[in-house]
């Protein structure tokens, strides 16, 4: 019949379009993927820059702490140690020169200077113990 023709001439043309519009919503969608993974990327670097800023006062902070700390009379530094956190106090104590150190853990409650080279002797470990 000339309905069935009809249909079947402009099936064909109709597909085609289909087929257009589809591609020119997907290369819609790239574009806008594309944007925000530039946005992204620039995120990611900016956030890298923070980062790295962070680290260096971080570094400088604590160098800067390490000092007063071997400044300090060994009593009074063990006194304020004994105080603070003790992953923090090990880790300044580490820094410090091992004589400086040692004569501030000896000033140290036997129980802190304990607990503070244990966590040092762990830290010094370069294998994973488990």
């Amino acid at each position: 019949s000339e309905i069935e023709r009809f249909c079947s001439n402009i099936a064909d043309a109709a597909r085609d379009r289909r087929y257009v519009l589809q591609a020119q919503e997907l290369k819609q969608l790239q574009a806008g993927i594309d944007e925000r993974m530039k946005a992204l990327d620039a995120k990611k670097a900016e956030y890298e820059t923070w980062l790295k800023r962070r680290e260096v006062f971080l570094a400088r902070a604590e160098d800067g702490v390490v000092q007063i700390y071997a400044g300090m009379k060994p009593d009074a530094a063990a006194e304020r140690l004994a105080i603070v956190n003790a992953d923090l106090a090990a880790a300044i104590l580490m820094k410090l020169d091992s004589r400086k150190a040692s004569v501030i853990l000896n000033e140290m409650d036997q129980k802190a200077a304990a607990t503070l080279t244990g966590i040092m002797a762990s830290a010094a470990r370069r294998v994973d113990p488990s």
